[in-house]
Formats: C-alpha cells, structure tokens, sequence
C-alpha cells in the first residue's frame, strides 16, 4: 500500500493509485496499562482517536501493569478499542516472556497493516521485537516519549539490574530496526539521530491537546491570591523551589501555593520539611493524587502556574503533557527554560520562561504576575492559542506521515 494525503483532509477513501490515503488498521501497543500511568492515557487514546476520525481503524493493546483489575478487558474509548492481556500465570522470567507473547498474540489478531509499538521497552519492546522477526514485512513505527535508559527513568526507579541493563539496549535498538521513528521532543530527536536512525525516518510528535471550545473557569479565584504546582517532583530542584517561595512569600506574605501531584520515592513529604524549616510551610496547600475529574477545578482556582524544571537529560527529552494542560486550561505560567518548554510557550506571549537553577529569577516572574492582572490575561489567551496549534487533530497528520513512511519502506 502507498498513501499520501489526499485533498479532501476531511474525508479518507481507499485507491489503490499513486496519490491518496487508504484508511488503515493501525495496532498501538502500549507499555502499561490505562490506569494510573500517563502515556496511554495522555499520548496513545487521544492520538489514536484523532487518527480514527480520519478514517483510520485504532486499537490498542496493553498489559494490566499497575492496574490489574483491568486485565482481561476490551473496552471503547471513542471509537477506539482498548484491550488488556490477561495477568500471566507463569512467574519470575517466564511471566516476561508470558506478556509479552500475549501483547504480540492479541496485536497480531487484529489484523494490523502497521504497528505503532509506544516505548520502546519492558514487555512491549519484546512483542515488537518478536513482530519484526515472525512478519518482517509488517511495518514497524516506534514511538519514544520519555528517556527511559541511563541518565533518564532506569536512574529514577529502582528497576533490577538486569532489567536497567534491558531498557537501555531496547531504547537503542529497537528504533534502528522500526521502519520510521516518532518522538516527543527535540532532544529526542537528536539522539535517536545518534543510533544511527536516518532523519527521514525520525518525526517529531509533541504531546498534543484536545480540541474544543474553552469554557470559562467554573471556579472564581479565591481572595488570596494562589499559584498552583502541578507536578510528579522528581523533575524539580526541591531546595531551589522552596528558595523561590522564599522571596515571594517575604514580599507577598497573602499568597499561597496549591500542590497537585506525588512523588516517585516521598518528595513531596521532602518539599513539605523543606518548606517548614525554611518558614514557609503555612503556604503550602497540598493536595496530592487528585483524579482527571478533580483536575479542572484546581487549575480554575489558581491564579497562575509553577512548572520549574531541574536542567537534566530526563527533563529535555520529556513531553511535558502537564505543561500543555495548564495551558490549555488558559493559565499564566512561569517555567524553566528546559526542553519542550522552550518548544510550548514563547516568552512574555505565552509564558514567562527564566533560566533553569536560578530561585530568585523563579521568583521575579512570579511575582511579576502576581503583581500584574493585564499581563495574566494576556499570557493566559497567549498559551490557549499556542496549545491549540498543539492539537492531536494536527498532530495525526504528522503520525500518517510516519507510517507513510513505513509502509513505503
């Protein structure tokens, strides 16, 4: 099959000629399952069902990895069908490879004319990697959204040594062997660059919105005026942030910071000690793990965002899918200057962004902000318009172009 973008982007129907899209069965395969983790959730399902508006048929196979209620299960989101492998009944090693077969298994029961594998590790690299080597001929595209090798998530989380080791040749290899290569960011970009990959097979794939109409906030700001950090903390320098409130609260004592999110390993149980010794520990409204549905009311309520970000190798190659949220969500934010940051918002249109390490930058534009209600709206409608231009309905074109690609080759 050969497809090119037709004219009519509105409608997609067969040919079999030289110059237009045939709608296609595209199987995703995830790395975990739908729950809690991000990547299915916020990349894959949105992505997926952008592409099924165009015509395309989506699934997505995925192991009950932290959600093992969900195993066994096929369930539709919008057109698309979400379905979890059985938990394995082998244990230790054999339960890997038990997995893995049972992701390659169901993927390759629905009939796919590609394969778009989502990190390329753990039990879904090994499905990959056995596709490739049972049907060469079925195109391949990964996907890479995060750094997961040395000096990303393998130095986070306390995976066994052999699993490390796993990871970060799977992270190599498989992009080699995919017949083309999407990626979240820049940083991304150029490394995979430096597997060896050939750029025309390498396509830059941001984390994308949703699109629809902005409602106005349900909720009206509070008296005193709140910030919101909106964060997993392990991508922040903790000292530096609490340095910041610091400064903000010795020249604002009436504002407050809301903190949504946890850690991987009890920061924020650090964040709260830190903030204590340092005097500032009343400013500090932390709210923890809240569930999608709490999420638009904490956002409404704040009256500007935090995203600082440590200048790390993790922290350039993420996506930075809460970023794009914020904005969307219409709020002024002040980030680091680190990675997809840099890619999202444009300084002092749709953001104020200030050099990563520097607390008393950090400060300046928050309390600048806080200090200025014209300048909050303009940079809020400024990054509602640029995460527009970030929309998944957009972005689907660049993941034909992928498989385009792909299936060419």
């Amino acid at each position: 099959m050969r497809f090119v973008l037709c004219a009519n982007a509105e409608t997609l129907r067969p040919y079999r000629g030289w110059g237009e899209w045939i709608a296609m069965r595209i199987v995703m395969i995830a790395p975990f399952g739908i729950r809690p983790k991000g990547t299915l959730l916020a990349r894959m399902l949105p992505l997926a069902q952008a592409l099924a508006r165009r015509g395309h048929h989506l699934s997505i196979v995925a192991p009950p990895v932290q959600n093992p209620e969900d195993a066994g299960t096929r369930t539709v989101y919008g057109a698309v069908m979400v379905i979890h492998t059985a938990l394995p009944r082998m244990p230790g090693p054999l339960a890997v490879a038990e997995q893995s077969l049972s992701l390659l298994r169901m993927a390759r029961a629905e009939r796919p004319d590609l394969l778009h594998l989502f990190k390329p590790k753990g039990y879904g690299g090994l499905a990959a990697l056995a596709a490739v080597v049972l049907r060469p001929r079925l195109p391949l595209v990964v996907d890479s959204d995060d750094w997961e090798g040395w000096g990303g998530w393998n130095d986070l989380l306390p995976y066994p040594a052999t699993a490390k080791s796993l990871f970060a040749w799977q992270e190599r290899d498989l992009p080699r062997r995919a017949d083309a290569v999407t990626v979240v960011s820049r940083t991304l970009e150029s490394l995979v660059w430096s597997f060896g990959v050939p750029p025309g097979k390498v396509f830059y794939l941001p984390n994308g919105t949703e699109a629809g109409p902005h409602l106005p906030s349900p909720i009206p700001h509070p008296p005193s005026p709140g910030m919101l950090l909106y964060t997993r903390f392990w991508e922040i320098d903790l000292p530096e942030l609490v340095a910041a409130l610091v400064a903000i609260h010795q020249a604002r004592p009436d504002v407050r910071l809301v903190v949504v999110g946890r850690g991987e390993s009890g920061e924020e149980r650090r964040l709260i000690a830190l903030a204590d010794r340092a005097g500032v520990g009343a400013m500090i409204d932390y709210r923890g793990w809240l569930q999608p549905a709490q999420i638009p009311a904490a956002l409404a309520a704040a009256h500007l965002a935090l995203a600082p970000l440590q200048d790390t190798l993790i922290n350039r190659a993420r996506g930075l899918a809460k970023l794009l949220e914020l904005m969307g969500a219409g709020l002024p934010i002040v980030a680091s200057a680190v990675g997809q940051a840099g890619e999202y918002l444009e300084h002092g249109r749709s953001g104020l962004l200030c050099a990563p390490g520097d607390p008393a930058a950090l400060a300046s534009a928050a309390l600048r902000l806080l200090d200025d209600a014209d300048l909050r709206a303009r940079l809020a409608a400024g990054a509602r318009a640029a995460a527009d231009r970030f929309s998944w309905d957009t972005l689907a074109t660049t993941a034909e172009a992928a498989y385009h690609t792909a299936v060419r080759r």
